[in-house]
């Protein structure tokens, strides 16, 4: 078994038909472009009548069809937000959590300590969450269930330096099933190619096809803090 092994991007997102809501955060090929992606995945109606939406820098979930919503609670929220020179991309509504706790002189890690799993029994959906630094540099966390029950909370958080041509992968699901089994272990190595267009394509093309909404990908030049991006809505 290599420990270092680097998985591409397609063999990781296509590996199982559900993995759910996803994160991808590392540094291009040639280490000129921070890179993130975080791309949501969905099997009921209330989850797949979504788009994603772009406000400026901040992208946020949407519903596509308003009347077809029956419940915002866990599926509508900022995704991607600032935080000083820092950007935040999160499954859910710890997006404003981190944000806010940075503003207030905390951390990313004190303000994931205020927040657990989804109220989603019996799936109990982790949080999955990442920190970009203007450096390069980022983080990445999940607050997964303790237990079958939900009795209590686990707190995982990873610190890495960027590595050119590497990124790192974190998701919810590792398959389908009922209740859907959680992430286990570290998120997985994946490649970063230099072009966005090959990165964003290299997901959108290989999450499955009955399951996958919605994808945004940000390219940062770290040189200048220049930004490309993308994004794709199955729903039009």
């Amino acid at each position: 078994m290599n420990v270092y092994d680097i998985k591409s991007v397609k063999s990781a997102v296509s590996a199982d038909p559900y993995v759910g809501r996803g994160i991808i955060i590392g540094q291009s090929a040639d280490g000129k472009s921070s890179a993130f992606a975080y791309f949501i995945m969905g099997r009921s109606v209330n989850s797949r009548n979504r788009i994603f939406t772009l406000e400026g820098r901040t992208v946020k979930t949407k519903a596509f069809d308003e009347s077809k919503m029956s419940d915002p609670s866990l599926v509508i929220y900022a995704a991607v937000r600032d935080a000083g020179s820092a950007t935040v991309v999160t499954n859910g509504d710890q997006t404003d959590t981190v944000c806010d706790g940075i503003a207030a002189g905390g951390s990313f890690e004190s303000a994931l300590r205020t927040r657990c799993f989804e109220p989603d029994a019996p799936n109990l959906t982790p949080r999955i969450s990442g920190i970009l630094e203007q450096d390069g540099s980022y983080k990445m966390s999940i607050l997964k269930s303790a237990d079958a029950e939900g009795s209590a909370c686990n707190r995982y958080f990873f610190e890495f330096a960027p590595i050119s041509g590497i990124g790192h992968f974190i998701h919810t699901y590792v398959g389908d099933g009922n209740p859907l089994p959680t992430f286990q272990g570290e998120p997985e190595r994946v490649a970063i190619p230099n072009s966005i267009d090959e990165f964003a394509n290299e997901i959108w093309e290989n999450l499955n096809e009955d399951n996958k909404i919605s994808l945004y990908v940000r390219y940062i030049d770290k040189a200048t803090g220049e930004i490309s991006e993308r994004l794709f809505n199955k729903n039009k």
